[in-house]
């Protein structure tokens, strides 16, 4: 009679014990659950009270037995179905993390970046109390503001990250494209560091979205400063407005100074306007070799480029002031 007593609870604790291996432990999926570094005590409670195990002891006696223990990595995780202990542990030790994705759009500036960051649910936002200076000085960027520094592309992060460290990742990759474009400029380049690079790419980025244009357009400007000329750029007067800019460029605000507008000031503003893309660099360093001086917009994306003023009223006309109904004026420099 012991030995049949005994044999019962042995196969009901085999079952038992199958079942808390093999059969999947959540109620519900999918479900999110974060894991902090620590034990696998630390792990195992951690698992239990965000309802993602039934039996921490059992998970720690598996993850011993698995040789899991040191393995566990921290991080966001999601269950998208329901998961026995031995898949989740497979889960933890190859940290396969729940990953989210964020753009930074080609030319987007630094205050539209900041907001973006800010509104995201997904990222811990450890940059949102910090000033500029402050946050140039955690990512190490020897430069006096952070517009311009993070280049445009899609970031896969682990979901609770800090936005630093997508910040960084950013970072990283703007100077790394930066400093190739920099090694592919023209031997006759007028700028004189890749900082001035950035600056134009980022002129480049605002002015058109029409990739053929991009050379000719960072000619244009290279030209004008070659010859004295001010760029009269309408990116840079607005990004000088900040939030003072309402969607409508006037002729008081072309003439309003700010350290950014390129009509009442000469050369190059002090900063980049905008996060510039690989494109946008490379035609930064490498110009179209024209003699134009003046662009305008031909209403389709793409811009007409005139190597005189009267040509350019001219094109001003044709595709700009006769559709407005509007005179032409003396000058219509772009």
């Amino acid at each position: 009679m012991l030995l049949l007593t005994l044999l019962i609870v042995l196969i009901v604790a085999g079952i038992g014990a199958y079942n808390a291996v093999v059969v999947p432990q959540q109620e519900q999926t999918p479900l999110d659950f974060e894991l902090e570094p620590g034990s696998t005590r630390k792990v195992a409670d951690q698992l239990q009270a965000q309802g993602v195990i039934q039996s921490p002891f059992t998970f720690r006696v598996l993850a011993r037995l698995t040789g899991a223990e040191r393995k566990l990595k921290a991080g966001s995780y999601t269950l998208t179905t329901p998961t026995s202990l031995l898949d989740l542990i497979r889960k933890l030790t190859d940290g396969d993390t729940a990953m989210i994705s964020f753009t930074v759009i080609e030319g987007t500036n630094w205050r539209g970046l900041r907001t973006a960051l800010n509104n995201n649910p997904d990222l811990r936002h450890d940059s949102q109390p910090m000033t500029d200076a402050q946050l140039l000085a955690t990512l190490k960027i020897d430069a006096s503001s952070p517009e311009g520094q993070f280049f445009p592309d899609t970031y896969h992060i682990d979901r609770g990250s800090s936005d630093v460290k997508l910040l960084a990742r950013a970072h990283e990759r703007m100077q790394k494209k930066l400093d190739a474009a920099w090694e592919k400029r023209a031997p006759d380049l007028t700028l004189k560091t890749p900082y001035e690079v950035l600056i134009m790419a980022s002129l480049v980025e605002k002015e058109t979205g029409h990739a053929p244009d991009r050379p000719l357009v960072a000619g244009v400007f290279l030209n004008r400063l070659k010859t004295g000329m001010r760029l009269q750029t309408d990116p840079s007067v607005i990004y000088g407005m900040g939030e003072g800019y309402t969607g409508t460029l006037r002729k008081v605000d072309l003439e309003t100074d700010t350290p950014w507008n390129t009509y009442t000031r000469a050369g190059l503003p002090p900063t980049p306007i905008a996060n510039p893309g690989e494109a946008s660099l490379l035609a930064a360093v490498q110009p179209a070799n024209t003699r134009a001086l003046y662009f305008v917009s031909r209403g389709d994306g793409s811009s007409q480029f005139s190597d005189s003023l009267a040509d350019h009223n001219a094109a001003v006309r044709k595709y700009i002031l006769n559709a407005a109904g509007k005179a032409v004026p003396a000058s219509a420099a772009q």
